[in-house]
């Protein structure tokens, strides 16, 4: 029996004309093709602008102009003729963040807002660690000073397994970046005492 398999003549057994890989010829060919397209690509897009006409699906049609909107010498055929002097500032003309232009002025102002009840501010486990060792004032270890937080409900461990890992990890953080001048002292491995 005769094997079903051939060999192409003058290609390795690693490289198959299968259609799957293109060969080097057809590979330089379709380059050159893309460079050519993205070369007349470029030149569409360099190519100076007729302000009278106006380019849909390939076809050149006229703009229909208006008294109110003349085209203005430095302006751009497709874009609607915007005031002169370049970009302004806060005050809200070109490029600026200020009001918007809907025919309101910065004077028109708007009535004021109702001021929201404030929220008395939620302290951090590491803030209230700080309070919990200075009115103790005895050394404490990171899981005593999670149970003693918990238990003045002044901070509630958000669902996480380790929160004394946590808090110990921002306390020596705290001491590396403050130094003298951080909250916390460490007295030995593992306590902490309130730093003055």
């Amino acid at each position: 029996m005769a094997s079903s398999k051939k060999k192409s003549s003058g290609a390795s057994p690693s490289a198959k004309s299968s259609g799957k890989h293109a060969t080097p010829q057809s590979s330089r060919k379709l380059l050159k093709a893309a460079r050519d397209e993205i070369g007349d690509r470029i030149a569409k897009l360099e190519a100076p602008l007729d302000p009278a006409a106006h380019v849909l699906n390939g076809e050149a049609t006229p703009i229909p102009a208006t008294a109110s909107d003349a085209p203005d010498a430095n302006a751009s055929p497709t874009m609607p003729p915007v005031a002169k002097g370049g970009r302004k500032g806060k005050d809200g003309g070109i490029g600026g963040r200020g009001t918007r232009r809907t025919g309101t002025t910065p004077d028109s102002a708007k009535a004021p807002k109702a001021e929201k009840p404030t929220k008395p501010k939620r302290l951090s486990a590491l803030d209230a660690a700080a309070q919990i060792l200075a009115d103790s004032g005895k050394p404490m270890k990171a899981t005593e000073m999670i149970a003693a937080i918990e238990a003045k409900g002044l901070w509630k461990s958000p669902g996480g397994k380790t929160p004394e890992a946590t808090l110990y990890a921002a306390i020596i953080r705290e001491i590396a970046a403050k130094g003298k001048d951080a909250r916390f002292r460490k007295t030995e491995r593992g306590v902490f005492v309130a730093n003055g």
